[in-house]
């Protein structure tokens, strides 16, 4: 175990980051410093360790109904915000397909924390599925929100839910991200106030910088080894829960049922759980639901 790396706090007062954080009551901010990397974590309640792992273009604040369940039933919630995305700071604009990984690593040291329960959504399960593959030691359990197994099989039905990355690709700066909160996206239509927390931190031109950089150079790399069938030809020892919405098309039971066909032969302990009047921003739709599944699995699987 790495030595425990230097902490600085900030106040807890929102308004006295820049831009201010969204509210959300009980929770704590720390600015946790690693090489390179300043990386804002918000925290709360006390216990065994779960970390949450935020989606795009997201950041802490999406486990803000989540959180509070969570350590209400014994666990500290540690929700970073990734690299290149709400007010964590680094000194190099670049990521690459593990960066993220090697901050997370690096996050758990400073922390002191050898194991934890492991929640991820959209964005953020790339780097949760990471190190399950590669560090399971590190790992008691996953949960994954809105995305399949590693060891999917591409099916040509999927490709519509693949017609949003064309604009983050080719993302301008300052253009708006609104559209990605959407009916097609979103079971429950957002308030402007939801959106723009979620949307704050785009203010600031690294984090605007950082849409292209890590589509091109994060996401589609890994989204290349996962159609090439590199972790289907690895074994998944973690347990692992993969919750959809059932609002969430074209990812249907039947068609996840079709491309994670006999997960026993690829995974040690895999499960599926759907939630009704939820779509792919499935911790806005039903956060109460991901919490209790969340609770669930750990009772059940660690």
């Amino acid at each position: 175990m790495a030595t425990q790396q230097p902490r600085t706090t900030r106040p807890a007062d929102a308004r006295a980051w820049s831009p201010p954080l969204p509210e959300a009551p009980g929770f704590d901010h720390l600015v946790v410093e690693t090489p390179g990397l300043r990386t804002h974590v918000a925290t709360l309640g006390t216990g065994e360790p779960v970390v949450l792992l935020h989606g795009f273009p997201e950041h802490w604040w999406q486990w803000h109904e989540v959180a509070p369940v969570l350590a209400a039933a014994g666990y500290r919630v540690l929700c970073p915000d990734l690299r290149g995305a709400g007010w964590t700071t680094a000194d190099d604009p670049r990521i690459e397909r593990e960066t993220r990984l090697r901050d997370l690593l690096a996050l758990l040291d400073a922390f002191d924390v050898e194991r934890a329960h492991l929640v991820s959504h959209d964005m953020g399960v790339i780097t949760a599925m990471q190190l399950t593959y590669d560090h399971p030691e590190r790992v008691r359990t996953a949960v994954q929100l809105s995305v399949p197994p590693g060891f999917f099989t591409f099916s040509p039905r999927l490709l519509p839910a693949f017609q949003h990355l064309p604009k983050f690709i080719w993302h301008r700066p300052g253009a708006s991200l609104r559209g990605t909160f959407s009916p097609r996206y979103a079971a429950r239509p957002m308030s402007e106030a939801t959106v723009d927390a979620h949307l704050a931190p785009l203010q600031r031109p690294e984090i605007d910088g950082a849409v292209r950089t890590l589509t091109r150079r994060m996401i589609l790399p890994e989204v290349l080894r996962i159609m090439r069938g590199v972790y289907r030809r690895r074994r998944l020892t973690v347990p692992t829960l993969v919750v959809y919405g059932r609002l969430d098309h074209p990812t249907t039971e039947e068609l996840m049922g079709r491309i994670c066909r006999r997960p026993e032969r690829y995974a040690d302990r895999v499960e599926f759980a759907w939630v009704p009047d939820a779509a792919h921003f499935i911790t806005d739709d039903a956060p109460e639901d991901v919490a209790e599944l969340a609770l669930d699995w750990f009772d059940r699987a660690a």
